[in-house]
């Protein structure tokens, strides 16, 4: 008896995935819910166990290639069941691809948000993939996405590479993810007005209360204290008074968020990725850093789930961590604000009249001025640097 294995259930509006790697072989054996494959996505690496014990007898997708929700990966030959011919499979694998649409798509209503996607960006001739050939938001975004590469090939080519230098070159495919990133982020700059303000806060009692609480904070909560939950506390109290940064633009309406779930952007070796915390605005310091515990180990192991990457309305970046002492955030659309957060470094200030030495930080705040106005930028930083500089404020909501 034979059981197909095939691509799971990959998440909102994620429609393929590439096989990243094969961990079993024809021929080998395989017990239930052994790891077999895994796939990688736009955001996630999604693990394909064994639905049966067995012998793996085909592979019918291999390593590299894309395949779409529910395809065929692989037949398991259950008990003692020999390996099954592999190529007659691979010549199969196509047929999806070649099937033509039906004849009666152009008489059938396609779905809104994929005519409002066509009107948008002057698309007419989109295949469909829905029923009758109805063409659906998923087929917009994959013409678009078919279609994105074109301009760069207007561009001047490759500089020529000397001969002897060739062989020192190596030329590795990007990764989903990476191309994910890379898009997104264009998309970003093409389409936002963005615009970033700098501002510096002087870091010195938010240090000197952490220092003389994070003892007692970790006995007490299991969780170390860090700079995050203030900064995730100070933006909620900035956001409030300037709500225009946790909005976002749809057409011609303004969505005005009355929730904060803060994005906190996190570089795992894959790449860059955003994870969600919900309700930030109604969660203590203690409930912050736990979030972003979880959330970071989660980032770094690959285990992120979509449902954990969606949603957000604002986003902290933190490059201090690298060691960065100045940047200018990109805006993770659709959201209207990201908060570029850096070094803590000791320079000279005068303060009082006098030259003291104090812990500085710059900040910078990217923001849509499509829906953001300079003044509302300015205000929302200067509420962030004052509630840093002043952390009671924050208990009083000042």
């Amino acid at each position: 008896m034979s059981t197909e294995v095939r691509v799971p259930t990959l998440g909102e509006s994620v429609q393929e995935a590439t096989i990243a790697t094969w961990f079993k072989q024809p021929g080998d054996a395989v017990a239930v819910d052994e790891l077999l494959c895994e796939l990688e996505t736009d955001k996630v690496t999604v693990e394909v166990p064994s639905p049966v014990a067995g012998t793996l007898s085909e592979i019918v997708a291999a390593e590299g290639d894309t395949v779409g929700v529910d395809a065929l990966l692989a037949q398991i030959a259950e008990g003692d069941a020999a390996p099954a011919p592999k190529a007659e499979k691979r010549e199969e694998a196509p047929k999806a691809e070649e099937q033509p649409a039906p004849a009666a798509a152009k008489d059938v209503e396609d779905a809104p948000s994929a005519k409002k996607l066509m009107a948008e960006n002057n698309l007419s001739d989109v295949q469909g993939t829905g029923k009758d050939g109805r063409v659906m938001k998923e087929d917009v975004l994959n013409a678009l996405s078919s279609a994105a590469p074109a301009p760069s090939s207007s561009p001047a080519p490759r500089a020529p590479v000397a001969a002897a230098q060739a062989d020192r070159e190596e030329r590795v495919k990007m990764t989903r993810l990476r191309q994910t990133i890379a898009k997104r982020l264009k998309d970003s700059q093409n389409t936002a007005a963005m615009l970033t303000t700098y501002n510096e806060v002087d870091m010195t009692e938010v240090m000197a209360l952490r220092n003389e609480y994070k003892d007692l904070f970790l006995k007490k909560h299991g969780v170390k204290l860090g700079f995050m939950s203030f900064f995730t506390k100070a933006c909620v109290h900035a956001l409030r008074e300037v709500p225009e940064v946790n909005a976002e633009i749809d057409g011609t309406d303004i969505v005005y968020k009355n929730y904060v779930n803060m994005g906190i952007a996190a570089g795992t070796p894959t790449g860059l990725v955003v994870p969600v915390i919900n309700d930030a605005d109604q969660m203590s310091f203690a409930a912050i850093e736990k979030a972003i515990a979880e959330m970071g180990a989660k980032a770094r192991d690959g285990k992120l789930s979509m449902a954990e990457m969606q949603g957000g309305t604002f986003t902290i970046s933190n490059g201090g961590v690298y060691g960065s002492l100045m940047s200018s955030p990109i805006l993770n659309p659709p959201q209207s604000g990201i908060l570029g957060m850096h070094k803590i470094q000791d320079r000279p200030m005068a303060i009082g009249g006098q030259v003291v030495i104090r812990p500085m930080m710059y900040l910078a705040l990217s923001y849509d001025h499509r829906i953001v106005d300079g003044k509302g930028a300015v205000t929302f930083l200067v509420r962030v640097k004052e509630a840093l500089e002043d952390p009671r404020r924050l208990l009083m909501d000042l």
